[in-house]
């Protein structure tokens, strides 16, 4: 990963059980967090509506809510 990439979406060590999949849930956490983060920034800015920001963070929370149940059932 170069150096913009990771100023731009840091990623955090996984300190937890090691398991392939609780490894790229992990990820796949880091990266809804990091979405939302700049969801929230948007709206706080006036750029999208509170409805829109509530919109987007609803489908990202579906799309983690899938991604756990397809890496852990």
């Amino acid at each position: 990963m170069s150096t913009n990439t990771q100023c731009m979406f840091p990623q955090s060590r996984y300190y937890g059980k090691f398991t392939p999949e609780n490894l790229v849930f992990n990820a796949n956490l880091q990266e809804f967090s990091h979405r939302v983060s700049i969801i929230c920034s948007l709206e706080t800015g006036g750029k999208i509506s509170s409805q829109e920001a509530y919109s987007q963070v609803a489908g990202l929370w579906q799309q983690l809510e899938k991604s756990k149940q397809n890496l852990f059932t």
